[in-house]
């Protein structure tokens, strides 16, 4: 992978590109009058993909896949209907409080965390991991800089806390009864027909199954709820024992364990 800039960068962005080349161990190329294509001829770690560093964020791009780059997507929806007093599947089915501490063990794009950051409040706090490097370090600076026009999502935004790293790691490093609700969203492994703005995640995500050793992780970590969002047909619920709290004409069910 190469990281460079886009047309025409002030030096703050070429400042601000060289540091994200130096975080992720690789090849900072200035772009001057190059296009893509052509830095991907003369640099051939750029057959790995090019994190492109410009004004309105970053932008990934890889092996012709469709270009990846953080945008609140659904979460900006949610939330607002949240705001005008109406439901969400994720809330209702995670029961999250004001104030509560919770665990994005699956962030992917983020937007989970967002709605889950705004229904806990100011006195919350949301912990995202996820074990995509290059998910995290866009998902991660979108968080910091992501300006939606919304100041209730946007301070939601800044106060997710990414993570990167692999979930049961990241869980099995968390004391007992250290979080209210822990969450897991793996990577469906059949699409959900219309979820078009996921279609670039798939190229990056991780995609295994739970662990059970995850589960047990999460069952010592939670204070209150363990919550698994999954295609209805997984069989995920049963083999891990959630209880499934919603299941309708969506193909999406939410289950629950909860903490005695």
């Amino acid at each position: 992978m190469i990281v460079t800039t886009a047309e025409k960068p002030d030096a703050a962005l070429v400042v601000y590109a060289r540091r994200l080349a130096d975080e992720l161990g690789c090849r900072f190329a200035e772009r001057r009058r190059e296009t893509l294509a052509g830095l991907a001829r003369k640099f051939p770690e750029a057959a790995h993909g090019i994190l492109i560093a410009g004004p309105q964020g970053l932008r990934y791009a890889a092996d012709g896949a469709e270009p990846l780059f953080y945008h609140p997507s659904m979460a900006l929806i949610r939330v607002k209907r949240l705001l005008e007093g109406g439901h969400d599947a994720l809330v209702d089915a995670t029961g999250v409080r004001t104030g509560d501490a919770i665990v994005d063990c699956t962030a992917g794009l983020g937007a989970d965390a967002l709605v889950l950051s705004y229904a806990a409040g100011a006195a919350g706090s949301v912990t995202a991991v996820e074990a995509s490097r290059i998910l995290y370090v866009i998902v991660r600076e979108g968080l910091r800089a992501y300006a939606s026009g919304l100041s209730e999502l946007d301070e939601a935004m800044r106060r997710v806390k990414m993570e990167y790293g692999e979930h049961l790691r990241a869980l099995r490093a968390m004391p007992d009864r250290s979080a209210d609700i822990v969450y897991f969203d793996p990577m469906f492994a059949k699409p959900v027909p219309g979820s078009a703005s996921l279609r670039p995640l798939r190229a990056h995500a991780e995609d295994r199954s739970l662990a059970v050793e995850a589960i047990g992780e999460a069952r010592r970590v939670a204070r209150r709820i363990v919550v698994l969002k999954d295609h209805k047909t997984s069989g995920e619920f049963e083999r891990h024992g959630f209880r499934r709290v919603r299941t309708s004409y969506s193909a999406v069910d939410y289950g629950v364990i909860e903490i005695q």
